[in-house]
């Protein structure tokens, strides 16, 4: 296997390229092109491609060829989906498409096409063991899967797409209320062969994957209309505010881009009939799409657990870290944690992860350079593409690493409530106890809390064997009282 990959999705609405690297068994997508072809609005009244659809896509293809240049035959999987699955002259064009392209396209089923987009999303899923809801709204189609631990429960593909549906309902971009009436209703009644199953089979996380649910929840979070994700509230506001605007062009929002402003309507009715149908209230967004799908699918290997677990190890060979070391500062601050909040015995409890995977990355940064590593550390994994995190995990994890030394005067902004408060303290006194970088394990001190700060308990003649230790545990103890903490320091009786 090649160790650079490359997807093509040739889409109702665009063409995507997407070109990852393998590492450690993992796909990090580090470059793409998209054209916006909309080839389902060059579908005539009877199911063929006009010329100037071809054209667009002929065009669009010959640019991802460039790009594509010394790239082996096993290393690239071309898929194309809705449109070319109906066009009766598909085959004319797949084969000027092909030549164009250098590769081989293949048009996929409606089901494999879902499998494919599960698979992507899934991949970028923070817990893909629990069950998900995904929903991808196309141009041409839109897919519906169920999953579960990386294996699809339910695969649905409906022929409903937002090129379709704003051709149909909203020519022109005008829009009124009886044109969005029809455009939900029919959605509604094409859901109506699956709704059933699906709120039968159950799910405890909707996720909306590609740029229809990309577009709406930029859109609906940039005008204030949801303070995260997709809303049920921010939808129907949104559809209020287009039908008094009369048009899309005189909607005024932010974060509609004119790429979306053709489409976007009939992605709109449909997603409105998707949470009615399904009893939805709220829906994420992932970034997994089809062709990360196909990436994954090229490579042929699957990670039956947290994806999150997986990069953590794939960052510590990355960054070449001691991990023998680092698991000494994991177990020791995971240990130190225990004491503070018996809740995180539990190994899946998140205050637990966050902390574990913060230590065993909490020296990448000497890689760039020893001096200030730890603002190394923490710029790397709130900057680099990390499968499986979300921005947010990203952010609160370079947060973490970034407070394990140095001053603590820098995270004064830091809600006092705040766990992570619980997490820095454990991870900075495990950071500071495995100075040495012997084989001591994990050291027999106590670690207790209140509001006004932390106490620490050594055993008798211990602090009195180790000056340096010594000496670190009282830069701490002024640390934290330049937050407005008291770390005291008493020996067990």
């Amino acid at each position: 296997m090649q160790d650079v990959i490359a997807a093509v999705d040739l889409g109702s609405n665009s063409f995507r390229l997407q070109v990852g690297r393998i590492v450690n068994d993992q796909v990090y997508a580090f470059d793409g092109l998209k054209e916006q072809v909309q080839l389902a609005a060059g579908l005539t009244a009877d199911k063929r491609l006009d010329d100037e659809a071809c054209q667009r896509g002929l065009v669009a293809l010959r640019l991802f060829h460039e790009r594509l240049a010394g790239f082996s035959p096993d290393a690239v999987r071309a898929v194309a989906t809705n449109t070319l699955r109906v066009a009766k002259n598909a085959a004319d064009f797949l084969r000027e498409a092909e030549k164009a392209l250098g590769f081989p396209i293949e048009v996929i089923g409606g089901r494999e096409e879902a499998r494919l987009i599960y698979v992507g999303v899934a991949h970028t899923l923070p817990d893909p063991h629990r069950q998900q809801l995904i929903v991808d709204i196309g141009g041409g189609s839109t897919e519906f899967i169920i999953g579960k631990s990386f294996e699809p429960v339910l695969l649905d593909s409906l022929y409903m797409g937002c090129v379709s549906y704003s051709l149909r309902y909203f020519p022109g971009g005008k829009i009124d209320k009886r044109s969005f009436r029809e455009a939900e209703l029919s959605a509604r009644s094409e859901l109506l062969s699956i709704a059933h199953d699906y709120r039968k089979t159950g799910w405890e996380l909707a996720v909306g994957s590609s740029g229809t649910a990309k577009a709406l929840e930029e859109i609906l979070v940039e005008n204030g209309l949801s303070e995260s994700g997709i809303t049920r509230d921010g939808l129907e506001k949104l559809r209020t505010i287009f039908i008094r605007a009369g048009s899309v062009d005189a909607a005024d929002l932010y974060a509609l881009r004119n790429d979306r402003k053709s489409v976007v309507l009939g992605g709109l009715a449909i997603m409105l009939a998707v949470f009615h149908e399904f009893g939805l209230q709220r829906m994420a967004f992932s970034e997994g799409a089809l062709r990360l799908g196909v990436l994954y699918d090229l490579l042929g290997r699957y990670h039956h657990h947290d994806l999150r677990d997986a990069t953590v190890d794939a960052f510590m060979n990355r960054y070449r870290v001691n991990a023998r070391h680092a698991g000494q500062v994991a177990d020791t601050a995971c240990s130190l944690l225990a004491q503070l909040d018996p809740a995180v015995i539990d190994p899946a409890n998140m205050d637990r992860r966050f902390l574990y995977w913060a230590a065993l990355l909490h020296e990448i940064g000497i890689s760039v350079a020893h001096a200030g590593y730890h603002k190394h550390s923490a710029y790397i994994l709130a900057n680099a593409d990390m499968p499986g995190f979300s921005r947010m995990d990203q952010w609160r994890l370079a947060r973490l690493v970034l407070a394990h030394r140095g001053k603590l005067e820098r995270l004064a902004d830091i809600d006092p409530s705040s766990p992570d408060w619980l997490l820095i303290v454990c991870l900075r006194l495990a950071v500071v106890v495995h100075r040495a970088r012997d084989d001591r394990g994990v050291p027999d001190i106590a670690l207790t809390w209140t509001k006004r700060g932390f106490t620490v308990e050594t055993p008798p003649g211990w602090l009195q064997e180790l000056p340096l230790t010594t000496a670190a545990f009282e830069e701490e103890r002024l640390q934290w009282r330049s937050v407005g903490r008291a770390l005291t320091m008493r020996t067990k009786t």
